[in-house]
């Protein structure tokens, strides 16, 4: 299926008593920057992550954001400064020995005092770790790319119908250039004649001119051009599938030039009007691809 380049996704993950949140969003990009942003703990997890999201995602910027709590005391542990125990009760004796003080809670006193009981992290068992984020991190490439896709098949119908639009004003320059070489051909014979007062107008002069004119507006080759690169649209859409974008903006840059150059050549109103309206057209597709993948 065709996708867009922006997304979200969510995926969440508990066991172990840890737990694990994933989110992903992206938005248009050249090429295909993820960036993850993850408890420092899991650096050494980071290329396991992209490689895994590299092979749903094609394209865009992406940014993964994994949250983790846990309520594991298997990754804390607990430790007891004894000989600072020691010499805080042993200056707690003192005390109450010079100045005559008691007190019934030694121990909680000394257990207050910094550095005499402390807790460290343990590291966490990287097994336990990718077990439990591997079904929140696929969880959430699941959504994300589902969301993508809702939003390619929307941007294809839009351009599939603009595609139509072009082929009918190629269509419209096409029957209006015949008629164009005509009008010009009055109006030359015409004027000739105002000009010459009624003199007969020499009929081989008239057609070389004609001849001239029609070489220099001719743009049959531009329309058939324009033909193929429509139906080329609606193949790629109706065939291919994964990352389009690239192949879909060079043919896009390759419709606009044959609109430009239809529009350069033009001698009439009309057509030149139709061909601004082509590359109208063309630009509005141009935009909507930029959010292909």
């Amino acid at each position: 299926m065709i996708r867009s380049m922006t997304g979200y996704g969510k995926g969440e993950n508990e066991a172990h008593n840890r737990q694990f949140v994933v989110e992903i969003k992206s938005v248009n990009h050249r090429y295909n920057d993820i960036t993850i942003k993850s408890p420092r703990f899991m650096n050494y997890l980071e290329d396991k992550i992209r490689k895994t999201l590299a092979q749903k995602i094609l394209r865009g910027k992406t940014d993964v954001y994994i949250n983790f709590e846990s309520c594991s005391t298997d990754d804390v542990s607990v430790k007891l400064n004894e000989n600072l125990a020691k010499a805080y009760m042993e200056k707690l004796s003192y005390l109450e020995e010079i100045y005559g003080i008691t007190t019934d809670n030694k121990l909680g006193l000394v257990a207050k005092f910094p550095d005499v009981i402390t807790t460290d992290k343990v590291e966490e068992d990287g097994d336990i770790i990718w077990e439990v984020l591997e079904p929140a991190l696929n969880e959430a490439i699941t959504n994300f790319i589902s969301m993508r896709e809702r939003e390619g098949e929307t941007l294809k119908g839009d351009i599939l119908a603009k595609n139509e639009k072009i082929k009918i004003l190629t269509g419209q320059i096409n029957e209006r250039n015949p008629i164009v070489v005509e009008e010009y051909k009055e109006k030359l014979i015409n004027r000739l004649s105002e000009l010459l007062d009624k003199t007969p107008v020499d009929e081989q002069r008239i057609a070389q001119e004609i001849v001239i004119f029609t070489d220099k507006s001719c743009v049959d080759e531009e329309i058939t051009r324009m033909y193929s690169h429509a139906e080329q649209v609606k193949e790629i859409f109706a065939k291919e599938e994964g990352a389009i974008g690239r192949k879909m903006d060079f043919l896009i840059q390759e419709m606009n030039r044959e609109a430009n150059t239809m529009g350069s050549k033009s001698n009439d109103v009309q057509v030149t009007q139709m061909a601004i309206e082509l590359k109208t057209e063309i630009e509005k597709i141009r935009e909507q691809i930029q959010n292909i993948e």
